[in-house]
């Protein structure tokens, strides 16, 4: 026989963890909707040709091909040697949006509000925590030909009330700008793109290595950069506000002590626009903050940049990021399409919070709100009608269709994390009643069979305490 055996690099949830996942995939959706953004679903697989749009690089590395068996055949029966897959499976969900904008650009309405959370699929070495198949929750905004820096202020708002709603305790947006980053750099003489962006690569990662660390890395043999130079490095990364006022006065002293950097400037100011229009949208002051170290996917993003930590398990790093870009589909147009947006990895995210205890689901949590048990085989019509009532009412509810003894059922109940136990038995249905059982409060009580879906809607919407 085969043994039974998960493939590695997946996350595969018994039922009351998938319950929590998928309650967690709800609040982002409905966070992204509430703030006015449209469904899009992409296939799994997309054209080699346009998922690899640069060859070789750690990307292409990670990409898992697909062939069919018939093209295999084909291939093999053409003596022609291994043929290059035409499909491979998407590694996340840009480039996908990318061939899509461009695809579709005389169909859209910009600047195009979208949201997409689908699987997405990479060969990563496995490892805790990494997975060769994960969900991905983004939301991008895309203009045509321009979009304006005050779109960039909606992300940290809909981080806010994402992780507000999901309540997995308290959270910091971290905002920058790789403009002001590049014009600072220039200052202080990194000009040559290559370093830059080899300097930036080693400052992200300052608050996972410490800035002893950085410091030895900047002035070993790879860079050589001066001890000054160095310092002044250390002490513009570890800057972090502390209020909405220290943000504005610490961009103030930035721009003072420049040399007068047409990029820092220009960073500066969309900063200063972003940061005001955060506050205007109502996101709390503690939940957001500058840091001078987040730089991002060095290639790619061009303005604002955003990370978000949980305040009390910075260990978790990064659970959601993003950031702006000057043009999302080069390769597929020669229109201009500048947009904005974030990610949530919600697979490593939920793997985490599981980990780190923030996820309990030791109650066995189920999405079935009632369960109708047999008291009497001769009663399973009443019970049935009972059942189609509740469901009717909008009421998630089981029937048991084989009977056994009643303990059993209510046994099953517990054990499964349905909540509520519908009794119909005979002095029930003589009185028109129905006894409910509540098993986490464990309480029962008894309501007229015409109110019973209005009287569990009632204790449904109590929280348990």
């Amino acid at each position: 026989m085969i043994s039974p055996r998960t493939p590695s690099g997946v996350l595969e949830l018994l039922p009351p963890e998938q319950v929590a996942f998928q309650r967690m995939l709800d609040a982002i959706r409905s966070g992204y909707e509430r703030f006015g953004f449209l469904p899009i679903e992409t296939p799994v697989f997309e054209r080699s040709d346009v998922l690899l749009t640069k060859t070789g690089g750690e990307t292409e590395r990670q990409v898992y091909f697909v062939q069919s068996t018939g093209a295999l055949e084909k291939s093999r029966g053409e003596g022609a040697g291994e043929a290059v897959p035409e499909m491979a499976l998407r590694f996340d969900l840009t480039v996908p949006l990318a061939r899509y904008v461009a695809e579709h650009e005389h169909q859209l309405t910009f600047p195009f509000r979208r949201y997409q959370m689908q699987r997405v699929y990479r060969g990563e070495r496995p490892q805790r925590g990494r997975f060769r198949e994960f969900y991905q929750c983004d939301v991008d905004i895309v203009g045509s030909g321009e979009l304006s820096v005050r779109h960039d202020a909606e992300c940290p708002a809909v981080i806010n009330a994402i992780f507000t709603d999901v309540a997995i305790g308290p959270f910091t947006i971290q905002i920058n700008n790789r403009k002001l980053l590049r014009g600072f750099y220039e200052d202080l003489g990194i000009s040559d793109p290559d370093t830059q962006a080899a300097v930036l690569r080693e400052v992200d990662k300052l608050d996972k290595r410490g800035p002893d660390h950085l410091r030895q890395t900047l002035t070993g043999d790879g860079f050589g950069l001066g001890a000054e130079v160095v310092e002044q490095v250390l002490g513009f990364a570890q800057v972090r506000s502390g209020s909405h006022q220290d943000a504005l006065d610490r961009l103030q002293a930035v721009e003072i002590a420049s040399s007068g950097s047409d990029a820092l400037a220009e960073g500066v100011a969309e900063l200063r626009e972003v940061l005001a229009l955060v506050r205007a949208l109502g996101v709390p002051e503690e939940n957001y903050c500058l840091n001078f170290s987040i730089a991002r996917g060095l290639d790619y993003y061009t303005g604002t940049v955003y990370e978000t930590t949980l305040d009390e398990h910075p260990e978790i790093g990064s659970i959601c990021s993003g950031g702006r870009y000057d043009n999302l589909a080069g390769q597929y147009t020669r229109s201009r399409l500048p947009g904005v947006g974030i990610s949530i990895g919600l697979s490593r995210l939920f793997w985490q919070l599981r980990e780190a205890g923030l996820i309990d689901v030791s109650l066995g949590e189920s999405t079935v709100q009632v369960l109708v048990p047999q008291v009497a085989a001769e009663l399973l019509d009443d019970q049935l009608a009972l059942t189609a009532q509740l469901r009717h009412g909008g009421i998630n509810t089981e029937a048991v269709l084989d009977g056994g003894k009643l303990g059993k059922q209510l046994r099953y109940a517990d054990r499964a994390g349905i909540r509520f136990v519908a009794l119909l038995g005979a002095q029930e249905v003589a009185d028109g009643t129905v006894t409910l059982k509540d098993l986490r409060r464990q309480d029962q009580f008894t309501v007229p069979r015409d109110e019973v879906v209005s009287a569990l809607r009632v204790e449904l919407a109590q929280p348990l305490v």
